[in-house]
């Protein structure tokens, strides 16, 4: 009793609450005994694990929230909720878990013992995790730097959006569409960027996000079918869109020491030389950890801050001389009305092509989101932090491309000599005509060098101080390749985690308190050195672009899509999106794939399906609960629920298999029989009856198990196990109760029980009675034979039904498993369990013979039909025999050739046998007879009273008048079994029509047509009967 006794001392100690802001209340000894029993109403108060004022302000000092483990009022092993059973998904992590229903099931007694000495109880002492900050660790350890929702998303979206784009590229797009169309361009980027900001924003708020960002939200929303190709592309475009942000620097550096007259080699040499450099330079940053890299980037966001102020600050001054010059004015009304409207230069120019100039200076918002597993909290700082950075960066665009637009004209030479001295502006060309300038000569031969349309450096030129906001450029640069450089890592880092693809698991491993994934720096290091180095770098540019809007569609998508299956796993705490604009957000992007780059929108879904390709095949052994699983049993359960309304039509008929198979692996003919008619066209369900003197051996986790076991070896059914008392009972319940609305089986499948005359009576009766139920459910029925029985499983510890013994002999004796190997049987693991039966090989040209004897409504000749329909089997042909005379031989034939025509079944013959009347060979009869003979009264012999009480004692034997009554019928199973043998010893499957019993027949006298009609083929043979109802037409209605 030691956990139970010091429960007991510690309330007897007494408690009182304490509270704090950070949790639950904590309990601690004080004025009260736990062990005293109310007086007015016998209540006993639940024992409770006390922690100590001391222990709680020393966890609390450890950073570490104490525990509270507290029973409810129902039970003292029933505990209160608690946020650490619900933990389970926590990485890195030792779980609490409450008690199962078994142990809350036990005597108080049973409980008592159990917890006496070590704790046994399933509420056991493991070290619960740390909610409150997951990431403590040992005191001496300095904990991982975690950043807020301004540090962490908002500033560094806001470094990521503000890019070269912003300063060499916006003036001059404004130039081109006018004021108005620039303000559109920037506001269909926005909403395209807002909307997926939105759905970023649910998806992150739908439970706690790690490391991964983009990739881990798709992945875990889409599954890794979706996610393993997006976070691929998605970390590859990040690695090239670093590659660009870093040239993009060495450019305007290149420019800059030109304008100094400094060269190093040359101007293409001189950017890769400063590239290379700068990356370098970038990595040792990243590598130095993501305190330092959050340092820098601030640094640079300062940079930013004092180089637009120097610029609107620039726009309020009067203009000099030598800025007129270059056609900077000042705020003026007619210079902002003549740039209100397009002016449309060059060839390709319009509308579109000036969105997708613009649009990658918009790609940035997904910053943040990448480093999820570095933000204190990711729910709450995505969606703050993206919000707050497309708006003070649509704010910035839109007073950008407003103030350049009012302040400078399109085109001015740069000559202060084309001042106008006079008032005379007779032949002046240009608005700057108005004001004193007449740059009409360069406006007429197109060769003016300066100006809104003609010169990227007008916000420098704008501004107060022209080299500041050369440090703009650089910062804008500079930090959008250090965002990339260290956003690449991270997705690709996560993507390793999770084993999708092979051979990426070693850049996987992270480094430090921050778990730095150097390694994946330095693959992305490498990467962006080879495209600075030998890429061209103008075509990688729209692959980006498409790279980026394509994990905007997917991001879009997954938020539809988890709205849309009303999952109720899907509750965000972020509330203000819709399904509608997520739909419309993945539809735009789509859109503007194909509008920016047709060929590299269509190159990247080439990559993302050959990528899903991969992961499709290989099935990643994941469960993410996606939404793309809430959506296939969305599907599942409208179109069951659809398909009861649906009245059956016999060209529609499919035979839905039940199969007794007991556990699957241990009867794979049967499951692999099935398999081959049923896979891809209709309903299997393994039915495993577990007696009660089974349950207590069964594993717990057998079924799990076994459905592996099916998975792995491609069968596509369900397993069902029910426990029952006896075979009959088990399986008249599964008839009754099996599928789901119209998914319900109509054909039962057994095997046959060869050990049957050495099976005790009941054995026999329930094996019979079994039959007998499945014809008055109006079930069809198959019965398999093989040449060596079923089983496998001899040697295996696991209980087998028992109204299937394992057999003398195994289906092949040098694949018996030994006891070593019987572990593995139940397990998915290694291919001992994968035994290859005769279904599984090809069969070449042998035939299929089909003996059918009765009609049964076609069910006989449908089921062979399907199964040619596969692969191994498809060059079988198709055999028929059937009763007929001998005077009407041909005429039966033609006749069954008609039929079959008519059914569009391809039989390749149809043969009558006309010598089923004739006598069985003797031995053969004899050998029938001695089978029975077991089983027989052989009351003729005896007198009255003894007859009696034979009967009484022996109520399933066969009476010498039984015997009698079915003695012609027995004969003409014994010669049919001839005929058989004669024909069909060496053919591919066997099917011969089953024989329904009579209410009077004997179960044993029964048994033995069984196994007289069957014996002596070396080949599989099946027992097949329809349940009378046509399964064949040859109408078209």
């Amino acid at each position: 009793m030691g956990l139970f006794a010091s429960k007991r001392k510690i309330l007897g100690r007494g408690v009182h609450f304490s509270t704090n802001e950070e949790g639950p209340p904590r309990y601690s000894p004080h004025h009260f005994d736990g062990s005293t029993v109310h007086r007015n109403h016998g209540l006993q108060i639940p024992p409770t694990i006390v922690v100590s004022d001391e222990e709680s302000s020393t966890s609390e000092r450890r950073g570490s929230r104490a525990e509270l483990r507290r029973s409810s009022v129902y039970s003292t092993m029933d505990l209160v909720p608690q946020l650490e059973h619900y933990a389970n998904s926590l990485p890195r992590q030792m779980m609490r878990s409450r008690p199962s229903l078994e142990t809350l099931r036990k005597t108080f007694e049973v409980v008592e013992i159990g917890m006496d000495g070590a704790s046994t109880s399933d509420s056991g002492s493991l070290p619960g995790p740390d909610m409150g900050n997951e990431d403590s660790q040992d005191p001496n350890i300095k904990a991982p730097v975690r950043f807020g929702w301004i540090v962490g998303v908002m500033v560094r979206c806001m470094l990521n959006i503000w890019g070269v784009i912003l300063f060499l590229r916006l003036s001059w797009i404004t130039s081109q569409a006018g004021i108005v169309l620039t303000c559109v361009i920037i506001l269909m980027s926005v909403v395209v960027t807002n909307v997926t900001a939105l759905s970023i924003s649910a998806i992150a708020t739908n439970g706690r996000v790690v490391s991964g960002g983009a990739y881990f939200m798709i992945s875990r929303t889409l599954g890794p079918e979706i996610g393993g190709p997006i976070g691929m592309v998605f970390s590859f475009a990040n690695a090239l869109a670093c590659a660009l942000n870093t040239v993009g620097f060495a450019e305007v550096v290149r420019d800059l020491m030109q304008e100094f007259d400094a060269t190093m080699v040359d101007p293409v040499n001189d950017v890769r030389i400063v590239g290379v450099l700068t990356i370098t330079v970038l990595l040792l940053i990243s590598m130095a950890g993501m305190e330092w890299e959050s340092k820098t980037q601030i640094l640079f966001f300062l940079v930013l801050l004092i180089s637009f102020a120097n610029y609107f600050v620039g726009t309020l001054i009067p203009p000099s001389i030598e800025k007129q010059a270059v056609g900077i004015f000042g705020y003026r009304g007619d210079i902002f009305v003549e740039n209100l409207t397009p002016n449309w230069r060059g060839p390709d120019a319009g509308f579109f092509r000036m969105f997708s100039i613009f649009f990658p200076a918009a790609i940035g918002i997904l910053s943040g989101a990448n480093i999820s597993g570095d933000l204190k909290d990711p729910a709450t700082a995505i969606p703050k932090g993206t919000l707050m950075a497309i708006f003070w960066t649509t704010v910035s665009y839109l007073g950008i491309a407003v103030t350049v637009g009012s302040c400078v004209v399109r085109d001015a030479s740069g000559n202060g000599s084309h001042i106008l001295l006079g008032n005379n502006t007779d032949g002046c060309v240009g608005l700057a005509c108005n004001m004193g300038w007449n740059f009409t000569d360069c406006i007429q031969s197109q060769s003016c060098k300066y100006g809104l349309a003609n010169s990227v450096k007008v916000l420098g030129q704008v501004s107060g101080f022209y080299y500041l906001i050369t440090a703009g450029v650089f910062a804008a640069s500079l930090s959008s390749a250090l965002g990339f450089l260290v956003s690449a890592p991270k997705v690709f880092q996560c993507l390793c985690n999770d084993k999708i693809y092979p051979y990426i698991i070693f850049f996987a491993k992270g480094y430090g308190k921050n778990n730095e994934p150097l390694r994946a720096y330095m693959l992305c290091y490498v990467i962006a050195i080879a495209f600075i180095l030998i890429a061209e770098l103008n075509t990688i540019a729209a692959l980006i672009s498409n790279f980026f809007l394509c994990s905007y569609c997917l991001i879009n998508f997954s938020c539809f899509h988890a709205s849309i299956t009303n999952s109720p796993g899907w509750r965000p705490s972020f509330h203000y999106y819709s399904k509608w604009t997520a739909l419309f957000g993945a539809v735009i992007s789509v859109v503007l794939m194909f509008l920016f780059t047709w060929w590299a929108a269509l190159v990247t879904f080439c990559i993302i399906f050959l990528l899903f390709g991969y992961v499709n095949y290989n099935k990643p052994k994941v469960n993410w609960g996606s939404s793309v699983q809430a959506g296939t049993y969305n599907m599942a359960l409208s179109y069951s629920v659809s398909l009861t309304g649906v009245e059956d039509h016999v060209k529609n008929f499919r035979p839905q298999c039940l199969v007794l198979t007991g556990p699957p692996n241990q009867r794979p003919a049967l499951v692999d029989f099935v398999g081959s008619f049923t896979k891809h066209i209709s309903l299997m369900i393994c039915g495993d009856i577990i007696l009660e003197q089974d349950r207590k051996t069964r594993p717990q986790d057998a079924t799990d198990s076994l459905v592996k076991w099916m998975n792995k070896r491609k069968v596509r059914s369900f397993y069902t196990p029910l426990s029952a008392d006896n075979l009959r009972a088990g399986s008249k319940q599964l008839l009754q109760a099996s599928g789901l609305g119209k998914l319900k089986p109509n054909t039962l499948v057994l095997g046959f029980k060869t050990n049957w005359r050495d099976s005790a009576p009941e054995s026999i009766e329930d094996y019979i009675s079994t039959i007998y139920d499945t014809f008055d459910s109006n079930y069809c029925l198959c019965i398999l034979r093989m040449m060596d029985g079923l089983d496998i499983s001899d040697n295996l510890e696991f209980e087998v039904n028992q109204g299937f013994e394992p057999d003398e002999n195994v289906e092949n004796q040098d694949q018996q498993t030994n006891e070593e190997d019987t572990a593995d049987d139940m397990s998915d693991e290694g291919s001992s369990d994968q035994i290859k039966t005769v279904f599984q090989n090809d069969q070449g040209k042998k035939t299929i013979d089909v003996y059918w004897i009765a009609d049964d409504g076609g069910l006989t000749l449908l089921v062979p039909y399907l199964i040619t329909r596969r692969k191994r089997w498809h060059k079988c042909k198709v055999r028929v025999f059937i009763i007929g005379d001998e005077q009407n031989m041909e005429e039966g034939r033609n006749e069954m050739l008609a039929l079959l025509k008519r059914f569009r079944l391809d039989v390749s013959d149809v043969i009558v046998m006309t010598d089923i009347e004739k006598q069985p060979h003797p031995k053969n009869r004899s050998r029938f007879v001695d089978s029975v003979a077991p089983f027989r009264l052989y009351d003729g012999q005896q007198e009255g009273a003894s007859v009696q009480e034979l009967r009484h004692n022996a109520p399933w034997k066969v009476s010498d008048k039984e015997f009698e009554a079915f003695k012609l019928k027995s004969e003409r199973k014994v010669r049919l079994n001839e005929i058989i043998r004669k024909n069909s010893q060496h053919t591919a499957l066997v099917l011969v029509s089953l024989p329904v019993p009579q209410s009077d027949c004997p179960s044993a006298l029964y048994m033995a047509w069984l196994d007289t009609l069957t014996c002596g083929l070396h080949c599989p043979a099946v027992l097949i009967r329809g349940n009378q109802q046509n399964v064949l037409t040859f109408y078209c209605q």
